[in-house]
């Protein structure tokens, strides 16, 4: 059996703060996914495989999809901790798990997600690099479930908000932080949604880069059971940025 890395598997603690609070004392959702990409970069940064590292290459990271699942909210001044790793690889794609636990152990949320390379210079997917492909990873029975199945069509708008990109709401890649993303396709949700129940489960797929100065139209339209599709589409040229689907409890 082949040895895993030493460092596949990064844990760091947190301490919920006042600027990731909502009204109720509670750590807001996309803050809770802020945590986890920054214990996944630093997870990166320890496998020298950060952006900063793979530079030289032309290549970067880039998140396809991500499905959160949230058992609890941790409040302010709670202390927790996100371990994640990288999860495989499938062709051009990645995985990478997030397991967040509260200081007994018990568990407040995880996600999975799928990331591919993207060539810098042409903006387009780019192969995994051989030494990066070959790397020895976890069993796939001890890695969380990938999302595969496609997301409900969208067919009609029946709450929307427009966002402008800001220069500070790029990240390292010079375009939209995913994070903003998440944030946006959650913001039309009505006022019963967004005060009255909080968000279980959220899967997001993000499908194109949104630049400086573009202009977002976020859509959201409720199903059937109760649970929520969410678009994001750039103004200028109708161009489908991200979907998702979102399911709330009380």
């Amino acid at each position: 059996m082949e040895t895993l890395h030493p460092k596949l598997y990064c844990q760091r603690e947190f301490t919920v703060r006042t600027y990731e609070i909502d009204k109720n004392k509670l750590i807001t959702p996309p803050a809770m996914v802020q945590l986890m990409h920054e214990a996944a970069m630093q997870n990166v940064i320890d496998l020298k495989l950060s952006v900063w590292d793979l530079a030289p290459q032309q290549i970067s990271w880039v998140l396809m999809r991500k499905n959160l699942i949230i058992h609890r909210l941790p409040e302010l001044g709670e202390q927790l901790k996100v371990i994640t790793n990288p999860a495989g690889f499938e062709k051009f794609f990645t995985y990478r798990d997030y397991r967040v636990l509260d200081k007994d152990d018990k568990p407040l949320a995880e996600a999975s997600s799928t990331w591919l390379l993207m060539d810098t210079e042409t903006r387009r997917m780019s192969r995994i690099p051989e030494y990066i492909a070959s790397m020895s990873m976890p069993e796939e029975s001890d890695c969380l479930t990938r999302p595969k199945n496609k997301l409900p069509k969208f067919t009609k708008a029946e709450y929307s908000r427009e966002f402008q990109v800001g220069y500070y709401d790029l990240d390292f890649n010079e375009h939209l932080s995913n994070i903003f993303y998440l944030r946006w396709l959650l913001e039309p949700l009505p006022q019963e949604i967004l005060e009255g129940k909080k968000l279980s489960r959220l899967d997001i797929v993000y499908r194109a880069e949104c630049r400086w100065n573009d202009v977002v139209i976020s859509e959201v339209q409720k199903l059937e059971d109760g649970s929520f599709l969410h678009r994001l589409i750039r103004k200028s040229d109708s161009k489908e940025l991200a979907l998702g689907q979102s399911w709330s409890t009380l």
